[in-house]
């Protein structure tokens, strides 16, 4: 769920790099790290807050060159500690190398502990490092080759960022798990995980990077494409659009934005018999669905919710201590919305339960009479292992509840997930393109799982 970005042949790289950053805020909220060149040597900022408070203006005296590369990360193999801010680092026989990865790898430990017996030394316990490390073993001899032969060892999901002294190489999966985009600021290329970065800094989109794709970048604006790896059946992560990725952005090319709305149109379709007072969302996933869903209904749309905009988001908040107290912290009830009526709250999924169960809490404790709560996805029954920070199969509500069981968990009067065929009704695209493993327990790949 990380944020990546990166530009080459722009005299302020790094500024414009922190602005791409901060467009990927809400994509990882534990670190925020730039690394740039000038051609000569990697230049590195790499810290564990928000981007907002990694840099200043000193920072971008510091971060010299035309080209840099920039991530945002929220944990999900290795600990949120300052070892594993990325980008990394390393030196190797080509030289300065940094490397900025969205995406998991599925093949991990085993990569690491074969590596580890033939006497590689780790400086972090990211899953990241283990492609520095195949890289630096491989017998290729130009950095693209080193790139390519490296990546034919590993599994999952990976779009990354390279940054050398000479170029910028983006590199997507075969199976494109997660999103990369190509645009332009007039001659300069930029890559980005989602395309709100480009609209901040005035980039014009250009494409997604392709599933298998490699594109090298040079400081002369010129850009190079070759298929790195075979074409493979695509595994688009559909969970990007219910909740990741931000409205603005366009995804698998697709509008979130639009396909939000939809699951709240698909959601009135198929629960057609609900009476409501009034439909309000859980911000802010659950607007444009809760939007959506009040267009079809025709129940009137209210925010009964105020959110604290200065809260990460919970989902993403790694320790369970942590995140029951913020539900409190990032939302308040509007009484004069919810008191007396029959209230339609809309929200994208429920992983463990407990934050919903708080929300229904609240709004009961608002007042209002009678509570229906629409999820716009399926019963989240897997853990993700490309990507996303769920839980365990035994913490996750729906593996282990039924529809009935967590609706008296959570204190709702009704309860009523989204089909997967509506989802995909919604998303306007083929199902077999997607990746819904954490509702269907289908992976495209083999895993482990705890």
């Amino acid at each position: 769920m990380c944020g990546i970005f990166g530009i080459v042949g722009h005299p302020e790289a790094s500024n414009l790099t922190y602005l791409g950053l901060y467009a990927l805020q809400h994509r990882g909220q534990e670190s925020a790290g730039i690394v740039s060149t000038d051609g000569n040597r990697l230049y590195k900022i790499r810290r564990r807050s928000l981007v907002s408070e990694a840099f200043d203006q000193e920072s971008f005296h510091y971060l010299k060159g035309t080209m840099a590369i920039g991530h945002v990360r929220y944990s999900t193999t290795g600990e949120n500690i300052q070892r594993n801010v990325q980008p990394f680092i390393a030196a190797g026989s080509l030289g300065n190398l940094s490397i900025a990865h969205n995406g998991n790898l599925t093949n991990f430990k085993f990569l690491r502990s074969e590596l580890e017996s033939k006497g590689a030394l780790f400086q972090s316990t990211m899953d990241t490092e283990v492609i520095l490390h195949v890289m630096a073993t491989s017998s290729g001899t130009t950095l693209v080759e080193k790139i390519e032969q490296g990546l034919k060892k590993v599994e999952g999901a990976y779009s990354l960022l390279f940054l050398s002294e000479k170029e910028v190489i983006a590199v997507r999966d075969p199976m494109g798990f997660r999103p990369l985009s190509l645009g332009w600021l007039k001659d300069s290329p930029v890559f980005a995980s989602e395309t709100c970065a480009f609209d901040l800094i005035g980039a014009k989109y250009d494409r997604e990077i392709e599933p298998g794709e490699m594109v090298t970048a040079t400081t002369d604006g010129k850009i190079t494409s070759r298929r790195f790896a075979p074409t493979k059946k695509s595994a688009f992560c559909v969970f990007e659009h219910i909740y990741f990725a931000r409205p603005d952005s366009t995804i698998f090319g697709s509008s979130v934005y639009e396909v939000r709305r939809r699951l709240g149109h698909e959601l009135a379709k198929e629960f057609p018999l609900i009476k409501g007072d009034v439909v309000t969302p859980v911000p802010d996933s659950g607007m444009l669905t809760a939007l959506g869903y009040s267009e079809q209904s025709h129940i009137p749309f209210q925010i009964g919710f105020v959110r604290n905009h200065y809260v990460g988001r919970t989902f993403i908040e790694p320790r369970q201590s942590i995140r029951g107290f913020e539900v409190k912290v990032k939302l308040n009830p509007v009484r004069s919305v919810l008191a007396g009526k029959r209230v339609v709250v809309v929200d994208d999924s429920i992983v463990r339960g407990t934050t919903s169960k708080k929300i229904i809490k609240m709004i009961r404790e608002a007042g209002a009479k009678e509570i229906c709560l629409l999820i716009s996805s399926p019963p989240f029954v897997s853990p993700c292992t490309y990507g996303i920070d769920t839980p365990t199969t035994k913490e996750l509500i729906a593996s282990n509840k039924s529809v009935e069981e967590i609706k008296t968990f959570i204190g709702a009067d009704q309860l009523h997930y989204l089909s997967l065929e509506g989802v995909y009704r919604a998303v306007k695209m083929e199902r077999n393109l997607f990746c819904d493993a954490c509702f269907t327990r289908n992976y495209p790949t083999s895993v482990e799982l705890n």
